[in-house]
């Protein structure tokens, strides 16, 4: 049974129609990523299937009894308590059972005589605590904080003083820790860094509810997702398997119906010139007819497009499409063959130029015992090894949040000295800088005037037509900047860095806020482009696609690690490290369990050694001291006359005999243990 079904369902604001008519359903363990363009409405289909607004028409079902988890785009918690505190919270019922079985066990303590309800109560609490995993709770939520990237002393520090994206992680961690029949999650890896992202990914392949995802982030679509939902313009279609998948399927579709469009539109054209020539002649009768025929046939593809009628006899689409009796007239049929439009309609897209004016040298750049950081700190953030850094290549910088990469691009661009060292930008170098929260658009700004500053007395046609290519079409060309949305900023910023002609790219995280048919625009773009990339980007799919190096931020170690390759290569790079310090690991246990194994043979070899010894004395001891106990015993047969001497004799006996006792004792002791 499905956990949501919905039939013909409908949402609008006003007379805007967000969308129409969708019937879907989102099965027990589903793992679904709804794509599509920025504003197609993937938030409002969210909010509506988790119940966070109601449907404008239509039918929406939800199993009974599931809970159902959602993480809004912009999510944060506003809470008194601490970051731990907090977290308990997704585990209230957990910690009610805890309090209730102490109490039962306080009850069955006092009880002087065994109550078997009290037991019973308790067995059956003990075991739903059990496989609720009562007893790893607090392990669970430490697994999920510091896989979310807080640390320890993050715990109990309270929610208020915690930043934006850091609440955003704390709902996160809360939403999981909840453990829901179903997820809705929109745009989960926002404020996640690389690390953390693959954390979730692996969270969320165990995880055994369902979950509907919007995200940008394809690679983590690939990661986690096995079906798509597509919304367009043109509708709603689905898709198996993961994101790259989807990609061949959409354009395999896309293909095929072109294919059947042309075809059907070469047919419908046949038919007409069919008319066109025997209308007013001895077959005027079969062209009349064909020419009805010819008329609904046009009605319907109008109506239901050309897929819908495929392979469908004329008494099925008749149930479907509503046409007229009377035929069309023969220049009727023909102005609206050719205007049928083709069923494909792909998403708009960016039309990105990035050319470099001139041919940089081959060294683009090199460091020299450079550090990085700022020269009031105590110590830099990170070192970095001698780099040389040649034309055409792309190198993806890659770490944790608060790392210090965008402090290093800034240092490359001179705009903060470095800590120590130096680094050397080579000769005749264009340098393009897209940056990160955009802060070079000035806010008070129009779009139009923005980019008009780039251009030498530009006539605003000109300007208008260069916007359209970013998709600033109409008035949006007059928006303010300050009114933009983070997508529009970025390609907003996209369309001033492609006017510097730059042959050196220092990108700080380019695909943020950009729907992914503009991320595969730009990632086309890039893997064109005939300069030298440095990339800053959280986004796995485009750094794979681009990157021919990883330069990896080590926040441990405080340094900067580079990786030639693909970032594939370097994921295999840090398997086989992995592999490597795991095989050393068991080497070393292997070496100390042998060191500890021949320690403690050598000390048992000591042991035995130095127990035939003392064997050997204690052997003598018994000799010695039955010679001593003959003497005394002939002195006592024959005692001397002063009776103090008898008494010394005596006691000088009796302790040799107590002594003479514990040392056999201790003989056979040592006999048993050496034998």
């Amino acid at each position: 049974m499905s956990l949501i079904t919905t039939y013909n369902l409908s949402k609008s604001y006003g007379p805007l129609d967000i969308f129409a008519g969708l019937s879907l359903s989102i099965p027990p363990q589903a793992r679904i990523a709804l794509v599509g363009a920025n504003g197609i409405g993937k938030t409002t289909l969210l909010r509506v299937l988790a119940g966070k607004e109601s449907p404008s028409s239509g039918k929406l079902q939800r199993a009974g009894g599931i809970t159902i988890g959602f993480l809004p785009q912009e999510a944060k918690i506003d809470s008194e308590k601490t970051l731990w505190e907090e977290a308990l919270t997704a585990v209230d019922d957990l910690i009610h059972m805890e309090e209730e079985l102490k109490s039962l066990e306080r009850e069955m303590s006092e009880s002087k005589i065994p109550d078997q309800s009290l037991l019973d109560q308790y067995g059956l609490l003990q075991e739903r605590f059990q496989d609720q995993g009562g007893y790893t709770y607090p392990a669970r939520i430490r697994q999920v904080l510091g896989g979310l990237g807080f640390e320890e002393d993050d715990f109990h520090k309270k929610i208020r003083k915690l930043s934006g994206g850091e609440r955003t992680r704390a709902f996160l961690a809360r939403l999981l820790l909840t453990n829901p029949d179903l997820l809705f999650l929109d745009e989960p890896t926002n404020h996640l860094d690389i690390q953390a992202i693959e954390w979730l990914e692996g969270y969320l392949k165990h995880f055994s509810g369902a979950m509907l995802i919007v995200s940008h982030d394809r690679y983590f679509i690939d990661e986690v997702c096995d079906h798509i939902w597509e919304m367009s313009r043109a509708g709603f279609e689905t898709y198996r398997g993961n994101y790259s998948a989807y990609l061949d399927q959409r354009q395999d579709r896309w293909r095929r119906r072109e294919e059947l469009f042309q075809t059907e539109k070469t047919r419908l054209e046949n038919e007409l010139d069919y008319v066109k020539r025997n209308i007013a002649g001895q077959r005027t009768s079969q062209a009349k007819g064909k020419l009805r025929r010819l008329s609904r046939r046009i009605q319907a593809i109008e109506q239901l497009g050309v897929q819908a009628i495929q392979d469908k006899s004329w008494a099925e689409i008749s149930k479907d499409v509503q046409t007229t009796t009377s035929s069309l007239s023969v220049q009727e049929a023909h102005q609206r063959i050719q205007a049928l439009k083709n069923p494909v309609q792909k998403p708009q897209r960016l039309r990105i130029h990035l050319r470099p004016q001139q041919r940089g040298g081959d060294l683009v750049l090199r460091t020299k015992d450079l550090e990085i950081g700022y020269q009031d700190s105590d110590q830099p953030l990170f070192s970095v090894p001698d780099i040389t850094f040649l034309r055409r290549e792309c190198a993806a910088l890659i770490g944790p949040n608060g790392a210090g990469k965008t402090t290093f691009l800034k240092t490359i661009l001179g705009q903060i000295p470095p800590y120590n060292g130096e680094v050397k930008l080579g000769a005749n170098l264009d340098v393009g800088y897209f940056a990160q929260a955009h802060k070079d658009l000035d806010p008070q700004k129009t779009v139009l005037e923005e980019i008009s500053s780039l251009f030498d007395r530009p006539r605003e046609e000109k300007l208008r037509h260069y916007l359209a290519e970013y998709l600033f079409r109409g008035e949006e060309a007059f928006k303010k900047v300050s009114v933009l949305s983070g997508g529009e900023r970025g390609r907003l910023a996209l369309a001033k860095l492609a006017l510097g002609d730059a042959n050196l790219l220092l990108l700080d995280e380019p695909t943020n806020h950009l729907d992914i048919p503009s991320q595969e625009t730009l990632q086309a773009v890039l893997a064109s482009y005939q300069g030298t990339i440095l990339l800053v980007s959280h986004d796995r799919y485009l750094i794979n696609a681009l990157a021919t190096q990883i330069w990896k931020i080590d926040v441990r170690e405080e340094g900067l690690d580079v990786y030639p390759g693909s970032y594939q290569e370097y994921q295999k790079e840090l398997a086989l490290r992995a592999d490597q310090r795991k095989e050393q690991r068991e080497g070393d246990n292997k070496a100390r369990e042998y060191q500890a194994e021949k320690r403690s043979k050598n000390r048992a070899l000591a042991q035995e050694r130095r127990k035939k010894a003392r064997l050997k004395e204690v052997e003598q001891q018994i000799k010695e001291l039955e010679e001593t106990l003959e003497g005394l015993s002939a002195q006592l047969t024959d005692p001397p006359q002063d009776p103090e001497k008898v008494h010394q004799l005596g006691r000088a006996y009796d302790s040799a005999q107590e002594t003479l006792r514990e040392l056999m004792k201790e003989w056979e002791s040592l006999l048993q243990s050496t034998s």
